[in-house]
């Protein structure tokens, strides 16, 4: 097994598409890289998720200017971790809206993910130099707000605690369409480091109860179509399950880390070791069920110099 970070090594450059799946609303996706959502309203234009840079923002707005000249007014970022948020300079957008609970992790965490995303993916953060600092929201709310971008309604909810404890789904009711950031993954590896496995399935229990006609995903490609929705929904499910019920057994015996590490590894790397990041997360999403298995409900925060002391106990 490789001595460092699966995705230090990631740095061939992902195609990027554009794809629209509804009346003006479009998915940016990268094969397995951070998705973008666009919601096109009568005179403007709402982004969610921001990219890591500004640099990668930049082919996100270059997607969007082959399809309307309408300004970027509103960014949504559905939570707060770096890859997602670190772009968002780059829109001008003069609103940027995170729930409440999203805005306190990057009070209490924000800077140390920067540090610890920057050392484990040299790729995304390419051009880091153009970043301004930690992203701020200048909006926020609790539980759920409504945008009208003319009279196109969009609702931004807060549905319950998954990938992080301040998510935040889009909903554009006019076409049905559902952009759930990292709640919801096709074919890539869901990154748990931050989430809540024991409310997760409840959470995505609640996106199936609105009928999405399509979801944008938080990595992966984008669901279209009641197929595909319900194969976006049910392997994130299945993932989740695989990767948390060998923990919880270890955990229930006062297994070690390491004991945890190779159940799952024994029991997900033939059904998912294809995903994409799937190597990058399987360290955190461990650690992180070991934790909740043995009942820690927050999840500790991770540092650079954390993910290296995990790292090296789960190579002895």
């Amino acid at each position: 097994m490789a001595k460092e970070f699966a995705s230090r090594s990631d740095l061939a450059e992902k195609k990027t598409s554009f794809i629209e799946i509804g009346r003006g609303l479009y998915a940016f996706t990268a094969e397995g890289d951070p998705n973008s959502g666009v919601i096109i309203g009568d005179d403007s234009v709402m982004v969610i998720e921001a990219q890591a840079t500004p640099r990668l923002a930049g082919k996100v707005i270059e997607e969007i200017q082959k399809v309307t000249d309408k300004p970027i007014t509103h960014l949504v970022l559905t939570h707060y971790h770096a890859v997602r948020v670190l772009g968002a300079s780059a829109f001008n957008a003069r609103e940027i809206i995170m729930s409440e609970t999203a805005r306190g992790m990057v009070v209490e965490r924000g800077q140390e993910d920067w540090d610890s995303e920057f050392n484990r993916f040299p790729r995304l953060f390419e051009g880091h130099e153009s970043i301004p600092g930690l992203t701020w929201p200048t909006t926020t709310f609790n539980g759920r707000m409504t945008v009208y971008l003319g009279n196109r309604k969009i609702d931004i909810m807060q549905i319950g605690r998954a990938h992080t404890a301040g998510d935040a789904v889009v909903w554009v009711p006019d076409e049905q369409v559902m952009f759930t950031g990292d709640i919801v993954e096709y074919k890539s590896a869901c990154y748990c480091g931050d989430g809540h496995f024991e409310d997760w399935q409840e959470t995505l229990d609640v996106v199936e109860s609105f009928q999405p006609e399509a979801i944008a995903p938080g990595r992966g490609d984008a669901l279209t179509g009641e197929r595909m929705v319900t194969a976006g929904l049910d392997g994130t499910r299945e993932f989740l399950d695989a990767t948390y019920l060998p923990v919880v057994r270890v955990a229930s015996r006062n297994g070690t880390l390491k004991e945890a590490w190779d159940a799952v590894r024994a029991n997900c790397d033939d059904s998912f070791g294809d995903y994409a990041i799937y190597e990058h997360c399987l360290p955190f999403n461990v650690t992180r069920a070991y934790d909740e298995a043995r009942g820690v409900d927050t999840p500790r925060i991770w540092t650079a110099e954390r993910d290296i002391k995990m790292w090296t106990e789960l190579q002895g």
